[in-house]
């Protein structure tokens, strides 16, 4: 598996607000704000770690759902695959974004 280069570069131009860094995770890549993990693109994905409130109102939506790193693997409870409709549309794609930063921001602050 990979990483679809145009989503890194919308995930990564859309987030230069955040000081972001990425690295190679699950065969795809890790994007960082700080130490923290935000999003993570592996293939045409993109999932976002968000908020309680966020994430049940993210898997409202048709398409989204829990990621997985593998089809054998668990989900990962806090990272949901964003559906097509929002990757397709920059105002949304940006609003979830600030969404998952923010809240991967504000976790390593608690985290004393």
């Amino acid at each position: 598996m990979a990483y679809r280069p145009t989503r890194y570069e919308q995930v990564m131009k859309a987030s230069e607000a955040y000081d972001v860094r990425a690295r190679k995770i699950f065969g795809g890549m890790g994007v960082y704000t700080g130490e923290k993990m935000f999003a993570i693109l592996l293939d045409d994905v993109v999932s976002f770690k968000l908020s309680p409130e966020d994430r049940q109102a993210a898997l409202s939506m048709e398409g989204a759902c829990l990621f997985r790193p593998g089809p054998d693997k668990e989900p990962m409870p806090e990272y949901v695959v964003m559906p097509q409709s929002v990757l397709d549309n920059e105002e949304e794609f940006l609003e979830w974004l600030r969404r998952s930063a923010e809240y991967a921001r504000s976790k390593s602050k608690t985290a004393h």
